[in-house]
């Protein structure tokens, strides 16, 4: 066991799992692996299931189904403060996120100063491979548009792939974060900045899936949107002290 604990989130994706679980277990810094799975029709937690008895560092949360992105990483969240690890990671299973960066996500928190590290997309330019353009601009100028609702100064203000420290977890009222979509990941960091967590966006390049389904939607954004405004609203009549 180390002190690293990688959270993946999973619905139908036994296109990806395996080899994404053997790149990140093949890494030169030793990470644990937590997938989350929502009960896949496809097969994915027999995969899953198998590797296990070829890795003791990977576990496993089965659900019930669908609940949502946010309570799968909530879920994953408590498990890690649970079972005592320091630095904990958010991935996608797609290989859109680069398993390598996780190192350089690491070494932020670790060596760097951060209480949090964002695999920013935009914080060096548009890094973003096989997007449609509208896709690429309706993400960047959401991420504008929490910058000016929120008065944060992250670029990629909806990125997933990140890393935590202990402490900022345990600071957070995991049970008050209210988003269950990708909003949750700009409420996340919100409520970090708030609380006056050192957070750092370390340039990454997103490549978009290549096997299985995209999970984003319009309404993802929409809620995202509206959300925003909301959770600043809220934040007024909130006290956030460590």
């Amino acid at each position: 066991m180390t002190n690293r604990l990688v959270i993946i989130p999973t619905y139908n994706e036994k296109e990806n799992i395996e080899a994404i679980i053997r790149k990140v277990f093949s890494l030169s810094t030793a990470f644990d692996i937590l997938i989350i799975e929502d009960n896949s029709p496809d097969g994915t937690a027999q995969i899953i299931k198998k590797l296990q008895k070829e890795f003791t560092a990977l576990h496993i949360i089965e659900r019930k189904g669908k609940l949502g992105l946010g309570t799968a990483y909530i879920t994953g969240f408590k498990w890690a403060l649970e079972n005592k690890y320091e630095y904990i990671f958010e991935m996608d299973a797609d290989f859109s996120h680069n398993p390598e960066d996780l190192i350089h996500l690491y070494d932020a928190c670790a060596n760097k100063g951060g209480d949090m590290a964002i695999g920013s997309r935009y914080v060096s330019g548009v890094n973003v491979v096989n997007w449609p353009m509208g896709r690429v601009l309706m993400s960047y100028f959401a991420s504008k548009y929490v910058r000016i609702v929120t008065g944060m100064k992250i670029h990629d203000a909806t990125a997933g792939f990140k890393c935590y420290t202990r402490k900022v977890l345990e600071t957070i009222d995991l049970d008050k974060i209210r988003f269950k979509g990708y909003a949750f990941q700009i409420e996340m960091k919100f409520t970090s900045w708030k609380f006056g967590f050192n957070i750092i966006e370390v340039p990454i390049i997103f490549t978009d899936r290549t096997e299985g389904t995209s999970k984003m939607s319009g309404g993802i954004f929409n809620e995202a949107v509206w959300g925003v405004i909301k959770m600043k609203l809220r934040s007024f009549f909130r006290k956030y002290e460590r």
